[in-house]
């Protein structure tokens, strides 16, 4: 128990918390859920009535260069300084870059960082063919381009009053901040994410979910599916080093963290169970777990696909990524809208570690973003803190509760300490010791994982054997089931894996996996008989 204590208190975050009146919420005046979004939100977060806004807009997720500038950007620009919000001033930038010394207009005072966009208000910019404009020699022709996202295009709307290249991506100077403090409108950035999805209900909910993470903890398991890509692939391999440098900082966070880098994605026969986070490649459409009808998202889960079209429309539970991905119950994402690029698109690694510093998702989600006037949509509540309150205060809750998520909050005390070097004996004596363990599947089987890397077989069988009796989660189930089978068969318990996988397959009858299990059935069984018969005298 002090071995707990010490790693409670030493990860103890001093916590600044963002509040609703940092926030303006803006809805489609022309969609009546629109609004019914916007005021859940409002209420949920404590978002003044004053900096709630509806603006006329299209119903479409598209809308055109001018409908975006002249229906929402401007009038939203001056709602926010008309209600004293923002105060403009012209100040002089000194030269940097080979640049000279220019005069701009820009917000010189803010008491507001955030804008939540409700469901119904459009997605996407179309690109303009009457935009001509000077660009940098030295970008690629693919750049010239002047489609964006409502999301990104919105970021920089501290800086309307400047001139502003709506051509290629544009720089974002707070990429990679490690101060959230500096995510400011007087910096250039408003910190913009929407409340969306395939259904107005699924984007309210998104509040809910996150509020309900922030009180009781975002618990379970870590999911990252790279493409074991190498080094000299330089078109790609930076998407690869993202998800593989984000597993390492979930481990380190506690999480249980499970890595494929296999060129596929998960297939649909992957048992992913209690999913608190997730980031993968390159599926043009949701695939493998995440198409099943039953998806296993904890409270508060992040989920991010990389993919150059993950957001190209989010209205879909069965498109692309970001919504199927929300339908299914993720409380966070984000995607773009159109080609981005690969450098271009959030960088995973970062903003999950940005988290770990207790940024809103808000501010890890742009400090993550190298590019404003882009791609890149945020979905879910910007005030998200997943991990706001310390391991300290949540496990001194959950134990004044008597709290079921207790079970993760000593999961994640006992991951922590392996990921900073105690003796696995040590952990495994831990959690063998807690009462909570008798009855909880989730330290049953970390317990049996735990045996298993002592070297001692035969008892993670039958501690794995035990973890099946305490009402797992189904894809928690059919993941106990696939490694019983295996532990069993590098034991030569060949008749006994055949039970288990029969067991398997009577559990859990639309297992993607059916008719993989039943052919090694088969030939387990062969293998049996032409042993029986080699036994005959």
């Amino acid at each position: 128990m002090r071995f707990f204590a010490i790693f409670i208190f030493t990860l103890a975050p001093f916590l600044v918390h963002a509040g609703g009146d940092e926030v303006v919420v803006i809805y489609n005046s022309q969609v009546p859920e629109s609004k019914t979004v916007a005021e859940h939100y409002a209420q949920v977060r404590n978002v003044p009535a004053n900096q709630i806004f509806g603006f006329a807009l299209t119903t479409d997720e598209q809308m055109s260069r001018a409908e975006f500038r002249d229906s929402l950007q401007l009038p939203l620009a001056k709602k926010i300084e008309g209600g004293g919000l923002w105060q403009f001033a012209t100040v002089v930038e000194a030269a940097t870059n080979g640049q000279p010394e220019r005069s701009v207009r820009k917000v010189v005072a803010s008491k507001i960082r955030y804008a939540v966009l409700c469901y119904g208000v459009p997605l996407k910019i179309a690109p303009d063919p009457d935009i001509h404009e000077t660009v940098p020699k030295i970008w690629r022709p693919e750049f010239f381009r002047n489609e964006a996202s409502v999301d990104s295009e919105l970021a920089w709307l501290p800086l309307v009053k400047t001139d502003f290249l709506l051509t290629g991506p544009s720089f974002n100077r707070l990429y990679g901040a490690t101060n959230a403090a500096l995510l400011n409108p007087t910096n250039g950035i408003l910190l913009v994410a929407r409340l969306d999805g395939p259904s107005a209900q699924i984007a309210s909910r998104l509040v809910d979910k996150a509020v309900e993470a922030e009180r009781d903890g975002l618990w379970g398991r870590a999911y990252f599916d790279a493409r074991g890509l190498d080094k000299t692939d330089t078109n790609y391999f930076l998407g690869d080093a993202w998800i593989l440098g984000a597993a390492e900082i979930a481990r380190r966070l506690g999480f249980e963290s499970i890595v494929d880098d296999k060129p596929e994605t998960f297939p649909a026969s992957f048992p992913m169970s209690q999913i608190a986070i997730y980031a993968g490649w390159y599926d043009g459409n949701v695939s493998g777990p995440f198409t099943l009808p039953k998806v296993e998202f904890m409270p508060g889960a992040i989920a991010y696909h990389l993919h150059s079209f993950s957001a190209s429309t989010i209205r879909s539970t069965t498109e692309n990524w970001c919504g199927p991905l929300l339908a299914k119950g993720a409380t966070a994402t984000m995607g773009c809208v159109n080609e981005p690029y690969i450098a271009f698109t959030p960088n995973i690694a970062f903003f999950l570690q940005a988290l770990a510093n207790d940024y809103t998702f808000g501010e890890a989600a742009w400090a993550a973003q190298s590019a404003l006037s882009w791609q890149t949509t945020v979905i879910g509540d910007p005030l998200y803190r997943p991990f706001g309150k310390s391991p300290q205060l949540l496990h001194a809750q959950l134990l004044r509760q008597d709290s079921p998520l207790l079970e993760w909050s000593y999961l994640r005390l006992a991951d922590l300490g392996l990921a900073h070097g105690a003796p696995v004996a040590e952990i495994f004596g831990l959690i063998d010791n807690l009462n909570l363990t008798t009855n909880s599947p989730v330290l049953t089987e970390k317990l049996a994982d735990l045996c298993e890397a002592l070297g001692k077989p035969s008892s993670a069988i039958e501690i794995y054997g035990r973890a099946l009796k305490l009402n797992p989660s189904p894809q928690q189930r059919i993941r106990l089931r696939l490694t019983l089978g295996e532990k069993m068969l590098e034991q030569s318990r060949i008749a006994e894996a055949v039970d288990d996988y029969k067991q398997l397959l009577a559990e859990s009858p639309d297992y993607p996996g059916h008719d993989s299990i039943l052919n090694t059935i088969a030939s387990l069984q062969k293998k049996i008989a032409g042993t029986n018969a080699a036994a005959k005298p």
